[in-house]
């Protein structure tokens, strides 16, 4: 088998493919450059060694009481969000959020694929931003995973809901729809890497939706978007109108690269919202919704 790792042309550091677009690696020993050296500006820095932007639960098991089940302290379109405490593996005593759906919710059976789709996709952006070495701090994904409720969760018991690690001070940095809050460095941050997410996919993808929690050396985000050419990622996904209507609103900061590509004449379709942005496909839902959701039939 061939070996996952290769010496960068440029900068002569050995990385795994992971850090090379599909085009550089497949130029073979000795031409492939990394994602850093081809995308990066003559001012960066590339950072040594291989990198794993994810978040993990490092556990699993852990304590929801009935209280916290029947009190979420949180809630999507069609999904509720509880607190809860690892109890076994490195994070016990640590707190993690459960997330499951709501009764009645159509996406159900495609959600936890559609999700874990997208965060594996996001991960793959963020470790190739990370590389790049623009800011100082890292940039961290909460990876998920989907464990069952036990027979002590009454009549949840047996029922799939995603576990990730808790996030403090969690705020929303950008929407799908183009919205942004730029009035701290972190929101300028999250605009860059959406707009590194469509120059290192040539066009194909755009990582958005950035929301999370900054802590003393790092950002940790969760529940990312993306917008892709062909909507293979659900009903977050806006597709091309999304990712024309995204930059329609964009705006280059200190953190973008001037050599980095942007769609042409990007025009908005969809209202600029800071709420996460659905169309609709062929089934219905329930007509219940929080405000912070739209949706588009």
């Amino acid at each position: 088998m061939a070996s996952t790792f290769r010496e960068c042309a440029s900068c002569g550091r050995c990385l795994p493919r992971s850090s090379y677009t599909a085009n550089q690696f497949s130029k073979g020993l000795g031409e492939s450059r990394c994602a850093a050296c081809v995308h990066g500006h003559h001012a960066d820095i590339p950072r040594a060694g291989q990198f794993d932007s994810g978040r993990y639960n490092d556990s699993n098991t852990a304590r929801f009481t009935e209280l916290q089940l029947e009190n979420p302290f949180s809630q999507g379109a069609f999904r509720w969000v509880a607190k809860g405490t690892y109890i076994s593996g490195s994070r016990t005593g640590q707190p993690c959020v459960g997330k499951w759906f709501k009764t009645g919710a159509v996406f159900e059976a495609d959600y936890f694929t559609l999700d874990i789709k997208a965060v594996d996709k996001a991960l793959e952006i963020v470790n190739l931003f990370n590389e790049l070495n623009i800011i100082n701090k890292s940039v961290n994904i909460n990876v998920p995973e989907v464990w069952v409720f036990d027979e002590r969760s009454g009549e949840r018991a047996g029922q799939n809901f995603l576990c990730e690690p808790f996030i403090q001070n969690y705020q929303k940095f950008n929407s799908n729809s183009g919205w942004t809050d730029e009035s701290s460095a972190w929101g300028e941050v999250m605009q860059a890497i959406s707009h590194f997410s469509y120059h290192i996919s040539r066009g194909h993808f755009v990582l958005c939706d950035l929301q999370g929690g900054v802590y003393q050396h790092e950002v940790v985000l969760s529940d990312p978007v993306i917008l892709s050419r062909d909507r293979s990622y659900g009903v977050t996904d806006l597709g091309p109108q999304g990712i024309s209507s995204f930059f329609s609103q964009h705006r280059c900061n200190n953190y973008c690269r001037s050599n980095w590509t942007k769609p042409a004449n990007p025009t908005r379709i969809f209202p600029p919202v800071a709420g996460t942005t659905m169309m609709k496909h062929t089934v219905s839902t329930r007509a219940s919704r929080p405000f912070t959701t739209h949706q588009y039939y």
